[in-house]
């Protein structure tokens, strides 16, 4: 790949595309909070605390302004903006979402319809705050969906910047499986494997890797307390397990690469698996391989989970049905859309989706593969290249 990070021109399409929605919805300007969001259009990565951080667009100047505290001026210097609005801290003599309004109000007129992602500052960590449309004379409108229908679709850069993180989380992956063995624990194996996977990427990229989200390793790859029977807990808490013979391994790997990520999870047996284990996990690939089957341009995405529905009551496996099928991936772990029975979003070649059905029997084992895969015209291209097979996921002992 020539870039592993998001280039101006690519900014610069998003501008343009999000000028086009604005003007169908007669919005003077759009006033974003949600990092995801202010990622889109700015390239800016922050991590959301109890200060205020946002961005505002006016189409009709073609200007970009990002409004932070004085603390990230450095920070945003690299971010895709024409000016940066600071503020000195908050709460602050004067409260930054009042700074911020009346900023606004010097840029349009009483009246003026502005699109917000959310009607003033999310925030967290403490933070309270008035809601923009408090503070300005203008009409808030809430537009959070113009950003989120036009993440939907991936472009050639997006696509390849999802391609490298697979390719990465496939090497965490590999490590992780090769340093599994019985009477180790899930955290030393999970800290090793990622760590030398970091390090591997990190001299493959060269100094222009820079990492965009919080956290240690660039590149992962861990159990997160599937280990065992706790593989039935689909959002397991890790537990520092130690790995024991006959112990279903329910595992997650993944790399950021431009701030993108990608899945890949597998499940692994430790020694020769029993009938039980060798029939659940078959039935589990079964169900991943028939969404593969139903994921096309044109189709529901509300169709490929109604079709997994169907093949868990076939085969018995209502009890052990815990999730829906998969979901969008990008810039967020979980974007919208979602193979649900009750997402209708029509599928769309270039988007981008995890596959995930899994099988989960309480105080025995959980069984889930995850793949992340591209829609074509002609169907789908798997991103993640891992083996799912059980014979290669079977760690001998």
């Amino acid at each position: 790949m020539t870039s592993i990070r998001l280039t101006e021109t690519e900014f610069a399409r998003r501008r343009q595309a999000v000028a086009r929605g604005m003007s169908a919805r007669n919005l003077e300007l759009l006033c974003l909070f949600s990092p995801t969001q202010v990622f889109y259009l700015t390239g800016f990565p922050f991590l959301a605390t109890e200060r205020p951080i946002g961005v505002v667009f006016d189409p009709g100047d073609d200007d970009v302004t990002l409004f932070i505290p004085l603390l990230e001026r450095e920070h945003a210097e690299e971010a895709c903006t024409d000016s940066v609005l600071t503020y000195d801290e908050y709460p602050g003599e004067c409260h930054p979402m009042k700074q911020l309004a009346a900023w606004i109000g010097e840029r349009v007129e009483a009246g003026s319809r502005i699109g917000v992602d959310g009607d003033g500052y999310g925030g967290g960590y403490g933070y309270t705050g008035p809601r923009l449309s408090e503070l300005v004379a203008g009409d808030v409108v809430v537009a959070r969906d113009l950003i989120e229908r036009m993440m939907r679709v991936k472009s050639e850069e997006e696509i390849a910047l999802i391609r490298e993180s697979c390719r990465w989380g496939c090497v965490a992956h590999r490590l992780l499986q090769e340093y599994s063995a019985p009477g180790l624990g899930e955290s030393d194996i999970s800290i090793r494997a990622s760590r030398d996977a970091s390090m591997q990427m990190i001299d493959a990229l060269g100094p222009e890797y820079r990492a965009m989200r919080s956290g240690t390793f660039c590149a992962y790859a861990g159990f997160r307390g599937q280990v065992g029977t706790q593989s039935a807990v689909p959002h397991a808490i890790t537990i520092n397990a130690v790995l024991r013979p006959g112990d279903v391994l329910v595992t997650g790997a993944a790399a950021e690469i431009g701030g993108y990520l990608s899945e890949l999870e597998r499940t692994m047996i430790l020694g020769e698996p029993t009938e039980e284990q060798a029939r659940l996990f078959r039935l589990m690939v079964g169900a991943q391989d028939l969404a593969f089957e139903h994921i096309r341009p044109g189709a529901r995405c509300s169709d490929v989970d109604r079709v997994l529905l169907d093949y868990y009551r076939a085969h018995d496996l209502c009890d052990t049905w815990r999730h829906h099928t998969g979901h969008s991936i990008g810039y967020g772990m979980h974007e919208a859309p979602f193979l649900d029975i009750g997402d209708e979003t029509l599928i769309e070649s270039g988007m981008v989706l995890t596959v995930e059905p899994g099988i989960y029997v309480p105080g025995f084992a959980g069984f889930r593969h995850s793949d992340t895969i591209l829609v074509a015209e002609a169907g789908i291209e798997m991103l993640t290249d891992y083996p799912r097979d059980l014979e290669t996921l079977t760690i001998p002992c």
